[in-house]
């Protein structure tokens, strides 16, 4: 372990937690314990929250900085230390430090991300050499989509997200939008109008263009901004929604394009530019 207060790692080391979108989302199916089967692809944006630890020898866990729409003891940051503790029996502990970026309930995988950076970084600083499959199995438990953000890596995912193949994609701007809503992502998977018996595709029909995320429907009868927010990108190209929403993005050929779309984009929606990426901005900081 490089110790943290010598080396990189120091209290001042902003850990990456980049948002991801899904590029196309389908439900192939329910299983008997209630949970969904789908596939979607998995990008990464160069865009996201950032983490800040401090290791303490008393086992503490104390987040001193987050959002305050959700209380410490409930944020994924707290839950993903606890479990890491538990899985190494440890007495070690740690103080967090987030500046969140990523608006909540957007779809844009947020909690699940720093979630992911906070099993990464502590597995890195208490010296606890972890392999990255244990770290994800660990973070299945807390997230279908933690997984994903603890690999790194741009990925197909099955299952309930956690069966992953890596994939190399072109890397586009994206412009993103995010509608003035808040979308529990329960909500929506318990919407009974939700379509749930997509036929099983390959990597070849999402680049021929056959796919769509299944949420859409639901959330923009729930959400009307998201609809609103997915009619007006719509304007400019085949936009689509990450997630369950609230978030759409739109590829763009240049980061000019995006930025110009942004520009319009109408007051009271945030939006912000940003690049995709194949490989986690997480793992470029881990080889830094």
């Amino acid at each position: 372990m490089q110790d943290p207060s010598r080396g990189a790692f120091t209290a001042d080391f902003a850990w990456p937690a980049p948002a991801k979108l899904n590029l196309f989302l389908h439900i192939t199916g329910r299983r008997a314990d209630g949970y969904h089967e789908l596939q979607t692809l998995y990008q990464f944006l160069d865009f996201g929250d950032r983490l800040y630890f401090v290791p303490r020898g008393d086992g503490e866990i104390h987040r001193l900085a987050g959002t305050a729409a959700v209380a410490p003891e409930q944020d994924l940051v707290v839950r993903a230390a606890r479990a890491l503790q538990r899985a190494c029996g440890c007495g070690l502990g740690a103080d967090i430090r987030v500046d969140k970026r990523i608006p909540l309930g957007a779809g844009l995988g947020g909690g699940s991300s720093d979630a992911a950076t906070t099993l990464v970084a502590l597995n890195r600083l208490w010296n606890l050499g972890f392999t990255a499959d244990e770290l994800a199995d660990l973070g299945l438990g807390l997230g279908a989509d933690v997984p994903v953000f603890v690999r790194g890596q741009a990925a197909w995912a099955e299952g309930i997200g956690e069966r992953l193949t890596p994939v190399d994609l072109v890397e586009p701007w994206f412009v993103v939008v995010v509608a003035p809503a808040h979308v529990r992502t329960a909500d929506i998977y318990a919407d009974p109008e939700l379509e749930r018996d997509c036929a099983r595709i390959g990597l070849a029909e999402f680049l021929a263009g056959q796919t769509r995320n299944v949420f859409e429907p639901v959330t923009t009868r729930r959400h009307p901004q998201v609809g609103e927010a997915l009619t007006w990108l719509r304007r400019f190209g085949p936009a689509r929604m990450s997630g369950t929403g609230a978030s759409v993005f739109l590829a763009c050929e240049s980061a000019e394009q995006a930025q110009a779309i942004a520009a319009r984009v109408p007051r009271g929606w945030a939006s912000f530019v940003a690049r995709g990426r194949n490989r986690s901005p997480l793992r470029d900081a881990m080889d830094r």
